[in-house]
This record gives C-alpha cells, sequence and structure tokens, in this order.
C-alpha cells in the first residue's frame, strides 16, 4: 500500500501542490486562477485537502466551504458544503478508503466549527462525484434539481432545517437571446475551451455570444444550474451543465439550431 498523506492546503502552500491536476503555476491559467480564488475565500473558511503519496504524488482532494460562501446555487447557510471530491488518477490509488478518509476531515471540521451538518451536491452525470460514497458515510438526500443532480446532507442537528436548492427558473430568463457562458474560478476547468466556444458562437455560428465570470458567492448561488460554476445558456435555457470542449459545444448547437 502506498505511503500516503492527507495536507491542509493553505495561501502558502498551495502553489506546491497545485490542484486538479494543474501544477505548473507559469503555464496554466487555470490554476493561476484557483489560486487567487482561494486566497480569497481561505479566510472565510475555504478548505482544501490533498491526498499525497511519495511514490504517486497529488493523488485526489476534498475543498469545502461554510454554506454561506457556497458556489452552487443551494441554501445551505450552517452546514459545511463540500464542493468537489476525487480520489486516484492512478487505479492503485482507488478503491482505498481515502474518499471516505477526506469526508472524515471534513465531518471533523464541521463539528468543531459547530455546524448544523455537511452538506453536498452530487449527480449522476459528469463532473461531480456520484451520491454512493456520501450515502455509506450517513448521508440522505433532501433536494433535486435537473437534470440529475441531488443535494445530499448528513445532519448533526436532527431539528436544523433541510438545506434546498434555490429556485433556478427563475434565473433563467434574465439571460435572454444568444449564448450566455456563465463560469467561477472556483472550477478550474471552466477556463479551457470557453475562447474557442465564444468564436466558434460568434464566427461559425453567427449567434451573439456573452461570457460571465461569476464574482462572489452570492453570484454562484442565482445562476440557472445546480453545478454553479459553469453553465451554457442558449435563449434562455441550459444546454450545458458542465464544462464541455468546443466539439461538443458545437455539436450541441448544431443539433439546435438546424
Amino acid at each position: 500500500m502506498p505511503d500516503i498523506e492527507i495536507i491542509d492546503l493553505n495561501p502558502e502552500n498551495i502553489a506546491d501542490y497545485g490542484v486538479c491536476g494543474y501544477k505548473d503555476f507559469k503555464k496554466h491559467l487555470e490554476l493561476r486562477r484557483k489560486i487567487d480564488w482561494f486566497k480569497e475565500y481561505y479566510s472565510k473558511g475555504l478548505r482544501i485537502k490533498v491526498i499525497f503519496s511519495r511514490e504517486g504524488g497529488y493523488q485526489g482532494m476534498l475543498e469545502y466551504i461554510p454554506g454561506k460562501y457556497a458556489h452552487r446555487p443551494v441554501d445551505a447557510e450552517g452546514y459545511m458544503f463540500i464542493h468537489c471530491i476525487f480520489v486516484g488518477f492512478k487505479n492503485e490509488f482507488k478503491g482505498k478508503g481515502y474518499a471516505s478518509s477526506l469526508i472524515e476531515e471534513c465531518i471533523k471540521d464541521a463539528k468543531e466549527a459547530n455546524m448544523q451538518g455537511v452538506a453536498v451536491v452530487t449527480r449522476n452525470g459528469s463532473f461531480m462525484a456520484k451520491k454512493d460514497i456520501f450515502l455509506k458515510k450517513g448521508f440522505v438526500p433532501v433536494d433535486e434539481a435537473e437534470p440529475d443532480f441531488e443535494l445530499l446532507v448528513l445532519k448533526f442537528n436532527p431539528e436544523a432545517d433541510d438545506p434546498k436548492f434555490k429556485n433556478m427558473s427563475l434565473d433563467t430568463e434574465k439571460y435572454g437571446e444568444g449564448l450566455t457562458v456563465i463560469r467561477s474560478a472556483q472550477c478550474p476547468y471552466s477556463v479551457k475551451n470557453v475562447d474557442a466556444i465564444l468564436k466558434t458562437a460568434r464566427d461559425k455560428l453567427k449567434i451573439k455570444a456573452n461570457l460571465i465570470d461569476l464574482e462572489s458567492s452570492d453570484e454562484a448561488q442565482h445562476v440557472p444550474c445546480a453545478f454553479g460554476t459553469f453553465c451554457i445558456i442558449y435563449n434562455g435555457k441550459v444546454i450545458s451543465h458542465h464544462p464541455i470542449s468546443n466539439t461538443r459545444f458545437e455539436n450541441i448547437m448544431r443539433k439546435i439550431i438546424q
């Protein structure tokens, strides 16, 4: 079994370890944006814990923040909120209980902070953890959102109000006609492909295109997609709930406008 340690990232060491597979500060704009965002929210309780192996290097992470600052369209104040979790760039690090250990770290911190519990958004689709690992830890579903998102909670106080999704349908209407890409530095994958998507929209498809960079947790809590930190809207309808390639975008749009 590989030697493993859980490392707490902070503003001083985050550039040494990187995030989500991005390691080169000079090369990756995604990493630079993420680090700036991390430094902004660290003082508000944002934490990233990394699974690190001396043999395999960076092999997973868990990111969480007090629900007041969650970058998802949820009402989760009073709860610790998990943004994302993954383990195992290499297969030998999967299925070893490391994800469970990371979640335990979050639960411990939430209890020490006198939170009501821990909440997380899961989904069956891409770019977000499935609910199985959380169900095993005692989380239960309390809300759902289209197309395949669920909000789960582990309560410390049974009398506390459940967290819930905000009414995302009210936010879709304000984007009007044309294409809108919404993103946040919370998700480093929100940088890649966006310039190409906007160029394809304007030059090849001849449609109006707009980019919105979310500047705060409040803005992220008022987007029309449960993913929170990335979505693509066309004529008032969400056409992608997570980051996609330019090729995937063009294929989606060709089917819509044919």
